[in-house]
């Protein structure tokens, strides 16, 4: 098991070299900071604490201040434990985008959107009654029960809160890893809003056999790079039209000699 803690940016979309569209959702994974290492003979079990994104040191209490100085860093907003890693890690290691290989299989946690409090119609996908001829059910949950026992039996699908839940979405593809400027893309989309925190973890129900895709890179040229290539080719012409003056003039010196 190996995973890194990152924030959903946003989605795109990528193209492979055999004209295949990809969506793809970005996730910023800056380098996560191994804030504590947990083992069976101390702690019962195996894991790692990860630690991401910088949080301001008066804004944390004493025991984050001392456990971020054992790790030599700075106070982090975010942790996370990860149990049975691969690898060896101590405390203070730095865990980067590098961690995954384009074409492995991962699954994504994050916390879903926020609906607030909605009907039955938009939380549990009922059917409306009819709108018009007279009737009076139209976006309610229904009937609540029967005569006896004389209450809603518990399990009912009734109106509430809907979102801000944890959801992991299953055997995602890495598309791209980029560890320079720390963001890798992930096939299809991850649960949570833009900016949110998600987990990025090795999938644990795959069966399939890593198939990395061949992406297609574009150079973008901007206005700017644009004005300064044509102004060094109307150098580079202004340049050959000076030569050629000057030969032609020699030569005319030379006739006249």
């Amino acid at each position: 098991m190996k995973g890194i803690l990152g924030r959903k940016v946003g989605m795109t979309q990528v193209f492979t070299k055999n004209g295949k569209l990809i969506p793809v959702t970005v996730i910023e994974v800056e380098p996560n900071v191994v804030m504590q290492v947990k083992t069976v003979e101390k702690d019962g079990y195996n894991a790692v604490q990860l630690g991401v994104f910088e949080k301001k040191e008066k804004r944390a209490n004493k025991p984050e201040m001392g456990n971020a100085k054992k790790a030599n860093t700075t106070p982090k907003r975010f942790l996370k434990e990860i149990r049975d890693v691969e690898s060896t890690y101590n405390i203070g290691d730095t865990i980067s985008a590098a961690v995954f290989e384009v074409g492995e299989i991962v699954d994504v946690t994050g916390t879903s959107k926020g609906k607030g409090f909605t009907g039955v119609i938009k939380r549990h996908n009922q059917s409306r009654g009819p709108m018009t001829h007279g009737s009076h059910y139209h976006r309610g949950p229904g009937s609540l029960g029967t005569m006896l026992p004389k209450r809603v039996l518990k399990g009912k699908h009734l109106a509430g809160h809907m979102g801000v839940d944890t959801v992991t979405i299953q055997n995602l593809e890495i598309i791209e890893v980029n560890e320079s400027e720390n963001y890798i893309l992930v096939s299809g989309n991850v649960p949570g809003a833009k900016n949110s925190l998600v987990l990025v973890k090795s999938a644990v129900k795959n069966s399939r056999k890593a198939e990395p895709k061949e992406i297609l890179e574009y150079e973008v040229e901007s206005v700017v790079d644009e004005v300064v290539e044509e102004n060094n080719e109307q150098e580079v012409v202004n340049e050959n039209v000076a030569t050629e003056t000057v030969e032609e003039g020699k030569e005319e010196v030379e006739e006249s000699k």
